[in-house]
């Protein structure tokens, strides 16, 4: 019964339009009236959230959000491009790889795959369409290729997974997600150069190795970012939380450099930072009030026996749970999935021996296929509104990119290695 009342009234809500996290809070509290009746459910789900976000490591988010406000107004994705531009420019599609190329660089510099669409993209679509590129592939392409910000580090997400698995290293987790997120950027580039190839797309002048130099001299300032940041983290100088605020203090230090945000742009910097934040806790609050009511009714106990009754195969297994989550990720956003699945999953891969690092880089790609994905795919949302295009008419364009993406969740999904070999070579 409260299964099912906790199942039926989520969805509900979200069918009818209700925010998600609304939904969740108020699925959270209608479940637990029916099942302890006995406690106040309003008072016990304001505690479950307020404990939820009492973490440490969860002032990492707020940081790295203003990080990336900050960059996102500073010029850091034009000298991005321009380098990006001058490696891949002159291969088949060209326009279509600088975009890639550049998203993966800006969305590990900014840790947010929103912000990469919306400034990659804003660079890019005007420029792709003059080459004769059409609107919605450019869109796809960008859509796409920003969700790999969320898998090279530094990434928010990977700190909510740390926190929802019950302290999974954030270290190793960022490690991890290095080759996973490359190799998702090169299947990508692959089906670009056989898009180009089919639509005859123009390709760009051989840049010298000069015009390399040059333009990496440049970016250079921005891409230490990520020396500083992971290289801090990784040796030890600091952690997470900490990292983030230096990334802060760097950004403000290298915006001063460009001088390309002005003083005045502050309170609009921060105002949007704050508001991206309060949305982002708000979920993560709500989720580990129902994570909280599902503990209860042993829900990810029953969820575990039936699933390892269905097959002991770990293949078989992984094909049931990535299905599940690319379902998932199709109806809900990342945060409160990560929170809501983890402790539901976790227990059964690691049942099966897949370590909880290898585990969060899959979730993780799983739920970036879903935010290309209608009908709640926010970085779907951004990439359309950027490139003043429609949804329906991007979706012919997205499906070969969205292979691409299944098959490198594939690979990462069953060679541990592409995510366990780095965090190994560096003892986590």
């Amino acid at each position: 019964m409260e299964i099912l009342v906790l199942v039926l009234t989520f969805v509900i809500l979200i069918g009818i339009g209700v925010p998600i996290a609304w939904s969740i809070g108020i699925s959270s509290i209608l479940t637990m009236l029916v099942s302890i009746p006995v406690i106040p459910a309003f008072t016990t789900v304001a505690q479950r959230m307020a404990t939820g976000l009492d973490s440490f490591a969860l002032l990492a988010i707020p940081f790295f959000i203003l990080a990336g406000q900050i960059m996102n107004r500073g010029g850091i994705a034009r000298r991005l491009i321009n380098f990006a531009k001058t490696l891949v420019g002159s291969l088949p599609g060209g326009l279509a790889h600088v975009n890639i190329i550049a998203a993966m660089l800006f969305g590990a510099i900014a840790g947010s795959a929103a912000a990469a669409a919306s400034a990659i993209g804003t660079f890019m679509g005007p420029t792709m369409e003059k080459e004769g590129y059409s609107k919605e592939y450019s869109a796809a392409v960008n859509i796409t290729s920003s969700t790999t910000g969320l898998i090279i580090p530094p990434s928010n997400i990977l700190i909510v997974y740390s926190l929802a698995s019950g302290g999974a290293s954030i270290a190793a987790l960022f490690l991890a997600g290095y080759i996973p997120g490359i190799l998702t950027g090169l299947f990508l580039m692959v089906v670009a150069a056989i898009w180009a190839k089919r639509k005859g797309f123009p390709v760009g002048e051989r840049n010298s190795i000069g015009d390399v130099i040059r333009t990496f001299i440049d970016a250079l300032p921005s891409l230490l970012l990520l020396i500083v940041v992971i290289g801090g983290i990784v040796v030890g100088i600091f952690t997470a939380t900490e990292a983030s605020a230096v990334a802060v203090l760097y950004c403000l230090l290298l915006t001063y450099f460009y001088k390309e945000v002005r003083l005045s742009d502050m309170p609009t910097i921060l105002l949007d930072s704050v508001g991206t934040t309060a949305i982002i806790m708000l979920l993560i609050g709500t989720s580990m009030s129902m994570s909280w009511i599902m503990a209860y009714e042993n829900i990810p106990q029953a969820i575990t026996d039936f699933l390892l009754s269905i097959s002991d195969s770990k293949v078989v297994i992984l094909i049931i749970i990535n299905l599940i989550l690319l379902f998932v990720g199709i109806f809900m956003d990342m945060t409160p999935a990560v929170l809501i699945f983890t402790p539901i999953f976790l227990p059964i891969v690691t049942q099966l021996g897949m370590h909880p690092v290898h585990f969060g880089i899959v979730m993780v790609l799983n739920l970036c296929i879903g935010l290309c994905t209608p009908p709640v795919g926010s970085i779907l949302f951004v990439g359309v509104s950027v490139a003043q295009t429609t949804i329906q008419k991007v979706v012919k364009p997205l499906l070969p990119l969205f292979v691409a993406m299944l098959i490198a969740l594939i690979l990462v999904t069953y060679i541990p290695e592409l995510s366990l070999w780095l965090p190994g070579v560096f003892g986590y």
